[in-house]
């Protein structure tokens, strides 16, 4: 939505005048937040595959690096402990950029896959610390009015972080990849100019992040874990929390194992089944136009339940996030060549996840409403990477056992979980609508 003011309304002696404007910060905080997500979800399945992996090895490390967004709840209460918010983000964009740049250095060594996928996994843990300190920063820098008036800030530039991540670095190393003929410098370049960014990034937040009053380190490790755990409990008695947790594990059963073998099918050869797409073009097609599709099918989707509410369009919307999958089906099956068909079935599957999403957030908001409810909606996330991660480990496998027109007919078959918990959640009729 769009900022209905573009200053922080905070004291001036908390803000220096040089960064009073949330236009200092909250682009480049959430842009930051979503660049190392996209870098170990899909980069790195991309980078294997263009070295040589296979799909089943693929699926199954990748998808171990969403553990540690499953549990970055559990940890959370140990940001509040030690130093500001303001610190851990500074800190870790730096230390996220010397990890991308080591990622870069490993490339070129023989055993760089055991020590690429040990990055990775410190990149996922501090990425997910990063979430955690940045959120709870937006939080202490802006009043409960401006948090909800820049979210729609947040939103685009997080959403912008996944186009520049899946679309201009993937286009980035195809085409080096086609000038040098070397994969491996290639994929160095992008992860250097990853490091070089975030190195920026850091000094740049040092600089410009305003210094909120509340944003203080609390010192309390056993108020604070038996807060953790009451809170925790307090979730699990929820009215329906178990239909609620079936929702978040079911809901993309079938996304969740399509989501790691698509950018293998586009660039497998053609006699293993793939389309056998450059890698320059996976990134304009998979990581630009997709994602620009399923933005856009968020906002039409936002739209239509902020005016008729989500019971009326819950069942739209979990066809939407299943019924294009058979796009994939008649592309694994007549193969085109044509880069602009294979695009647009590619955005059409992306329009329809875009749509379908918008309900799982919802859930997790309706879920997570009441006392307690920023905690509350961690832990929800925590169970939503949980059910993107189990399924996925075992995608690459079923693939290889199945080969791409069957593995892709299964994910339709995999819609059959996310019709049940649609039907057997229950939603308040006027959730998520505007009307009085």
């Amino acid at each position: 939505m769009p900022a209905r003011e573009n200053t922080v309304s905070l004291a001036p002696e908390l803000v220096p005048e040089r960064v009073a404007s949330v236009w200092w910060w909250i682009p480049s905080l959430y842009f930051g937040q979503g660049i190392p997500y996209v870098v170990v979800m899909t980069l790195s399945v991309i980078l294997y595959k263009n070295l040589g992996l296979s799909n089943t090895e693929i699926a199954l490390y990748t998808s171990w690096l969403y553990l540690p967004f499953v549990i970055k709840p559990l940890w959370a209460p140990f940001v509040d402990l030690f130093r500001t918010k303001r610190w851990w983000v500074v800190t870790l964009e730096l230390f996220i950029g010397a990890l991308f740049a080591s990622v870069a250095l490993a490339l070129p060594l023989a055993g760089y896959f055991q020590i690429t996928l040990l990055l990775f996994w410190l990149l996922a843990f501090s990425g997910a610390t990063h979430d955690i300190s940045s959120d709870g920063f937006y939080m202490l820098g802006l009043n409960a009015h401006e948090q909800v008036a820049y979210v729609g800030i947040r939103s685009t530039f997080f959403r912008l972080s996944m186009i520049t991540g899946q679309g201009a670095l993937v286009y980035l190393a195809g085409k080096l990849t086609e000038r040098t003929g070397d994969v491996v410098l290639a994929w160095s370049v992008v992860f250097f100019v990853l490091g070089a960014m975030f190195g920026a990034m850091s000094l740049y937040h040092r600089i410009v992040l305003p210094r909120p009053a509340e944003d203080v380190a609390h010192g309390d490790a056993g108020h604070l874990l038996q807060s953790f755990v009451a809170v925790f409990a307090k979730f699990l008695q929820k009215k329906d929390v178990l239909l609620a947790l079936a929702y978040f594990l079911f809901y993309r059963f079938g996304e969740a194992q399509l989501v790691k073998m698509a950018p293998p099918f586009l660039l497998d050869l053609r006699s293993k089944g793939g389309l056998e797409l450059s890698t320059a073009n996976v990134g304009v097609i998979y990581g630009t136009v997709g994602m620009i599709a399923l933005t856009l099918g968020g906002l039409l989707s936002a739209y239509l339940v902020a005016r008729d509410g989500l019971l009326r369009w819950r069942w739209p919307m979990a066809l939407a996030i299943n019924v294009p999958h058979l796009v994939y089906v008649y592309l694994a099956l007549a193969m085109p060549t044509d880069v602009s068909f294979i695009g647009a079935a590619v955005a059409f599957e992306q329009f329809g996840y875009g749509f379908g999403f918008t309900a799982f957030v919802l859930v997790m908001i309706m879920t997570a409403a009441g006392e307690h409810k920023t905690a509350h909606y961690a832990i929800c996330t925590g169970f939503m990477a949980l059910g993107m991660m189990l399924p996925g480990m075992a995608s690459g496998w079923l693939q290889s056992q199945l080969g791409y027109a069957h593995f892709f007919t299964w994910i339709c078959v995999a819609a059959i979980p996310t019709f049940i918990v649609t039907a057997l959640i229950k939603v308040d009729p006027q959730f998520g609508t505007q009307k009085k």
